[in-house]
């Protein structure tokens, strides 16, 4: 019976959050630009409390929103008034973050025998944990580095990875926007990875006899604790911002690339809230103010979910980089590695593109900033389950990845400027 007490206390401690109950995730396919204008107008509705997973863009393009239970007849009735195609691909989205929540908490009993799950979700807690763990087991070659704290005073930890010597080196950083848990989640089974095939595999092996590596795992740490334990649909930082009541900016659209241009919203309530000014939020500068004083970084790569992309500059602008070719041939190349091993397929292309224009991107503003092999990733799925990717997947999704990064990585080994 005290068991029982306990682990309810826990997930009680865990998870006495928001619910979700009877919120559906819509997809919508627009036939032509009426309607994808239509849909900006269903976006602008602050009332109706829509989050778009994917927004809207162009025509024949799908778009994924979450439709809170209160709005899901006003928003399908005004779907079908103007004839816009729509399907319902996520039923309840309680139903997934209680089999997440049981998931979590059944890893929590299995992991109390000292063996670390990297199939599983793990709070801010654990995932440091493992971080000293990592440093513990390789001092030869993992180190941390804190190049800053974040609002609420939590330590920003990057791994170092590193064989000696003053080298170039690459940056990898996962989970910038919060509910995307599958980025921080392959960005700790990476850092693993790393760490234990140095001297075992040798592309591995001559990358980082050339270059060290920097990896942050949870760039967004304040978000990503309110995500597991208030609100998991969190994106943003939790800043507060002056004047208003809504809490937080979105740290990916805060950097000095555009900023304040199109893909960004001026309202603090949005999603996609750029701030006040560029580097406003201090995770964002911290990073920024690292990459400046290490001042030798020849790849910025940057992991997210969802929708199985590989992207590079510019989102903030629609042109092409001036080294276009070239950041296409390896996003091709990377894509085509990562497919491999479990035949997942990616889309490659530079950001405006592919996806949608997003001004204050971090992969552009390290491009611009002098740093030529800049990337995102937007890892699984491409909407089934969309950020509530079940468990069972982080460890396919870490596999295929790394092939992807690890492709990167031997091309500015190869490629030093």
């Amino acid at each position: 019976m005290r068991l029982i007490l306990f682990f309810g206390a826990l997930l009680g401690h865990i998870y006495c959050r928001e619910t979700f109950v009877g919120d559906q995730v819509l997809e919508i396919t627009p036939r032509d630009e009426d309607q994808v204008a239509k849909l900006g107008e269903l976006e602008a509705e602050e009332d109706l409390q829509l989050d778009f997973w994917r927004p809207p863009t162009v025509s024949g393009a799908t778009a994924h929103v979450r439709v809170p239970r209160d709005s899901v007849q006003t928003v399908k009735v005004f779907l079908e008034s103007q004839g816009i195609a729509y399907s319902i691909m996520i039923q309840d989205v309680q139903v997934l973050l209680d089999q997440e929540k049981e998931e979590m908490l059944f890893n929590q009993r299995r992991e109390r025998n000292g063996h670390f799950n990297f199939g599983a979700y793990h709070s801010l807690e654990e995932i440091t944990q493992e971080m000293d763990h990592l440093v513990a087991e390789y001092p030869h070659l993992v180190s941390q580095v804190l190049i800053g704290d974040s609002f609420e005073n939590r330590p920003m930890n990057v791994l170092k990875f590193s064989t000696g010597g003053d080298k170039p080196a690459i940056w990898l950083d996962a989970g910038i926007h919060a509910r995307e848990w599958v980025t921080q989640a392959t960005a700790l089974w990476t850092a693993n990875k790393i760490a234990s095939d140095y001297g075992n595999d040798p592309s591995l092996t001559a990358i980082l006899d050339t270059l060290d590596i920097f990896l942050l795992p949870v760039t967004n740490p304040d978000g990503y604790v309110f995500s597991q334990t208030k609100n998991r649909m969190w994106r943003k930082t939790r800043s507060q911002v002056p004047g208003s009541i809504c809490v937080g900016v979105d740290p990916n659209r805060n950097w000095d690339a555009g900023f304040g241009g199109p893909g960004a919203s001026k309202n603090p309530c949005s999603d996609s809230y750029h701030g006040p000014s560029a580097n406003s939020e201090v995770e964002v500068k911290s990073i920024v103010d690292f990459i400046k004083t290490h001042g030798n970084f020849q790849a910025f790569l940057t992991l997210h979910s969802y929708s199985q992309l590989l992207m590079f500059p510019y989102g903030y602008k629609c042109t092409q980089s001036d080294n276009f070719d070239e950041l296409n041939e390896v996003a091709q190349k990377a894509a085509n590695s990562l497919t491999r091993v479990h035949g997942t397929r990616y889309k490659v292309g530079p950001i405006c593109s592919v996806i949608y224009q997003a001004s204050g991107g971090s992969i552009d503003w390290a491009h611009d900033f002098g740093i030529k092999y800049s990337f995102a990733f937007e890892l699984r799925d491409t909407g089934r389950y969309g950020f509530l990717l079940p468990a069972n997947q982080i460890l396919p999704t870490a596999e295929e990845t790394w092939l992807g990064l690890k492709t990167i990585m031997e091309h500015v080994r190869d490629h030093p400027y």
